[in-house]
């Protein structure tokens, strides 16, 4: 069965198999590259020209070109509209939010003063000054790196937050801008509680300050983007991208290399790569906003893509104390305490005749002079359970509860005391400066 337009061949002889005619060497009329729209176009293109040109005669090599020239024109319009599509594309969310803020991430160096350098016939030779008697450049190497972000910006200073581990143990501090200067940096005050820090730098090196965000109103999910110097300034700049995983992590954090957990810290949780070096750098939402302070990742085989972030929020409040005063002013007991489940049966039976029922609370082992502990009648091997209303199951859980508290606040505390319960007044005092 054939249509109009098909012809039978048939072999002139029968006994011949049927061979296929040789095809016509023609060019080829339309290139596998132009698509569906491109031959729409090329349908009444083709009538045009084909129209124009009746009452002529017309070869079909001419009418070719004429086709191949009209493809090529519709290819090259489309080619050209196509990488103007794939540019406006490539500069989307991502890249749109990172240009507001990375210029104002910044790699920032901690220096350490070189002890002794050793000459060339290996005598060990004293610090090296410069003629003034004041440290120079050459006096200091680089001990660690981490990041900053700028934040603030007045008339004579640029200000930035980064981590308080990140400066730790410093002689001297300096910053590495996005465009590659290096300025010097001074401290201006440090939270080992919250591991934050404030530095300063001339208002001058500065163009780009970042603009914080409502840490509050984040949800699970939402994108999240980091922005630090990850392994120091050699990738500096780097951006990763992820999603909020979490909020309102608590992250055990050991503050003095005890392997005992000191506090717990309220995070941020991404799978955004926070690596060594990102730390003090910038934590973004979508619209380019720093919800936190990348602080910590958690290291281990099991685990992979769990970073953490201190909520911008959190952050606002103690780099304003951090620029007022140097410090958090936070109230202090006096006390050195221990966890009750730390402490063995027998003493716990025997030395504190703590409750049978009773398995957490804080035992205070020791109260210094002096102190808001001294004054009242707290005492020692006293067992807190509860302390301002907060229950007490941990060191963890009293710090917290005492840094919730004023610095000159009047507290009601709870305590087990020869097996007997009773309450304690004390009146708290501000504490002056990091522990």
């Amino acid at each position: 069965m054939y249509t109009d337009n098909q012809e039978e061949k048939i072999p002139k002889n029968p006994n011949e198999p049927h061979k296929p005619e040789p095809k016509k060497n023609h060019k080829p009329w339309i290139p596998a590259i132009v698509g569906g729209l491109i031959g729409a176009s090329l349908v009444g293109t083709v009538g045009a020209v084909v129209d124009h040109n009746d009452g002529d005669s017309v070869s079909q090599e001419q009418v070719e070109k004429i086709v191949q020239e009209r493809v090529q024109e519709e290819a090259d319009k489309h080619k050209d509209g196509n990488k103007q599509q794939a540019s406006l594309d490539v500069s989307t969310d991502v890249t749109e939010t990172t240009a507001k803020t990375q210029d104002a991430v910044v790699s920032v160096a901690n220096l350490a003063n070189k002890k002794s350098t050793i000459d060339l016939f290996g005598f060990v030779q004293p610090d090296q000054k410069s003629s003034d008697g004041n440290s120079s450049e050459d006096d200091y190497e680089t001990a660690s790196e981490g990041s900053g972000v700028v934040y603030k910006k007045d008339g004579q200073y640029a200000y930035i937050v980064t981590n308080n581990h990140v400066i730790d143990g410093s002689d001297a501090l300096e910053v590495l801008l996005n465009n590659g200067d290096q300025v010097k940096a001074e401290l201006v005050g440090t939270d080992v509680w919250t591991d934050l820090a404030v530095l300063r730098i001339p208002a001058s090196a500065v163009d780009t300050v970042a603009e914080f965000g409502d840490s509050d109103s984040l949800k699970v999910g939402e994108q999240a983007i980091a922005i630090g110097s990850p392994l120091g300034s050699e990738f500096a700049s780097t951006v990763t991208q992820g999603i909020i995983s979490g909020l309102n992590r608590n992250v055990p954090v050991d503050l003095d290399g005890d392997k005992t957990m000191d506090w717990q810290v309220n995070a941020i949780q991404t799978d955004a790569a926070i690596n060594p070096g990102n730390s003090g750098g910038a934590l973004l939402n979508s619209a380019g906003q720093v919800i936190g302070i990348n602080s910590m990742k958690i290291s281990s085989g099991q685990v992979e893509g769990m970073g953490f972030a201190i909520p911008s929020n959190d952050v606002k409040t103690i780099i304003d104390q951090l620029e007022a005063k140097g410090h958090v002013e936070r109230p202090q007991l006096g006390v050195a305490m221990a966890n009750l489940n730390q402490i063995p049966i027998e003493q716990q039976d025997e030395v504190l005749k703590a409750p049978d029922n009773l398995e957490n609370g804080v035992v205070v082992v020791d109260i210094d002079s002096d102190s808001p502990a001294a004054k009242s009648d707290l005492k020692v091997n006293d067992i807190i359970t509860s302390f301002n209303g907060h229950e007490v199951t941990d060191n963890v859980s009293l710090r917290k509860a005492l840094y919730d508290a004023k610095p000159n606040e009047r507290v009601n505390v709870e305590v087990y005391r020869n097996g007997k319960k009773q309450t304690v007044t004390i009146q708290l005092e501000p504490q002056s400066e990091n522990p």
